[in-house]
């Protein structure tokens, strides 16, 4: 959704005052993938993705390090295999049900995640008012010639999200929303909701490992974002 055209929400004297949604993506929405990983299946090196992924769960990489390796893996990736990737997804059950909810609540819901933003801002077609994610080289329809491979501009390391990009991200969306971080709910799973999780009044940990699973509010396993979303729902 374009900023220009969000809504800021008013609160009237009297009403609760709404609430921000934020949820992660790989490991939250996908249930036990990531979207490198679904992107690399269809590439054929999924192997080697896991091992980059096991090296940078682990501190072995910085996130601008893992992303110019998987990028020198994905030199066959086109539009047509992201949007592969994006249906062939586990993705958690119920999340437009939910973002709809969320919405017409008169609430706001925004994804933020460091995996690359062509295939996170994909969910906004679901409902999303907002999605952030890591800037990685644009990704084209079909590639020019068959000498040309991906990626076809150099990857910048700036534009890398960090953990603490997501801390940095929710106050900026807070702002354009007209909500306090006081009023922010995170959904996460993993190391890099750690920082948010602990800036956050109301946090929920999804399918979550030891990292987060301290630091939350919440504690979810399953398969459908709707039993996540029902431990913070406000009764209507």
């Amino acid at each position: 959704m374009d900023p220009a055209q969000r809504t800021r929400t008013r609160t009237v004297p009297g009403r609760r005052r709404p609430r921000l949604h934020l949820f992660d993506l790989d490991g939250t929405l996908l249930y036990g993938s990531a979207a490198a990983v679904e992107i690399s299946q269809q590439l054929g090196v999924e192997r080697e993705i896991r091992q980059l992924e096991a090296a940078f769960a682990a501190g072995g990489l910085t996130p601008p390090q893992f992303a110019a390796r998987a990028c020198a893996l994905w030199t066959e990736l086109t539009d047509e295999i992201v949007h592969a990737a994006f249906d062939g997804a586990p993705w958690l059950a119920g999340i437009r049900e939910v973002w709809a909810r969320i919405r017409a609540d008169g609430e706001h819901c925004a994804v933020i995640s460091l995996s690359p933003d062509f295939f996170v801002r994909r969910l906004q077609e679901w409902g999303a008012d907002a999605t952030h994610g890591s800037h990685w080289p644009e990704v084209p329809h079909a590639m020019p010639n068959g000498g040309t491979k991906y990626p076809l501009r150099p990857l910048d390391p700036s534009g890398i999200l960090s953990p603490g990009s997501k801390v940095k991200i929710a106050g900026q969306l807070c702002a354009e929303f007209g909500v306090r971080a006081q009023d922010c709910v995170a959904y996460g799973d993993s190391m890099s909701d750690a920082a948010l999780f602990a800036t956050v009044p109301v946090s929920v940990a999804v399918n979550a490992d030891h990292h987060v699973r301290s630091l939350a509010s919440h504690h979810y396993n399953g398969r459908d974002l709707r039993e996540a979303y029902g431990l913070v729902s406000r009764p209507r």
